[in-house]
């Protein structure tokens, strides 16, 4: 589906002061990297991950990253692949585990981390198809 609209519609932001669908599949896309290098790997029983980056600080990056990225298709042709290696990861991971992330001592599941992230791209997804839709 966004593959195949035109470039322009990616640019636009979905609402005044908002990002455009570029912008949030980039910010996506940063999101599963942070998980993929460094959450994943140390998902081990009792450890203590690194806390979660300042968000704004976070987003920022991610933005700054997609430009390095000659068009939308590009960027959703990486998206797509990072995606597929998130999943493998997740799939490798016993869902018994238990973790702490930070200085948060609430223990974590693989299922219970996944739920944050699902969530939250439940949310933009929305956000895309709104804008696509118009």
């Amino acid at each position: 589906m966004l593959k195949e609209n035109e470039e322009y519609k990616m640019l636009d932001p979905i609402k005044e002061g908002k990002w455009s669908i570029r912008e949030i599949i980039g910010h996506l896309h940063y999101w599963d990297k942070f998980i993929l290098e460094q959450h994943i790997p140390f998902m081990a029983q009792g450890a203590n991950l690194i806390a979660f980056p300042d968000h704004d600080f976070h987003n920022n990056e991610g933005i700054q990253y997609i430009s390095s990225f000659k068009n939308v298709v590009a960027l959703i042709h990486e998206v797509v692949y990072t995606r597929n290696q998130l999943f493998e990861a997740i799939d490798s991971i016993n869902s018994d585990l238990q973790f702490t992330i930070g200085s948060d001592e609430r223990p974590f599941t693989i299922e219970s981390y996944i739920s944050i992230f699902s969530e939250h791209d439940i949310h933009h997804l929305e956000q895309i198809r709104n804008k696509l839709s118009r």
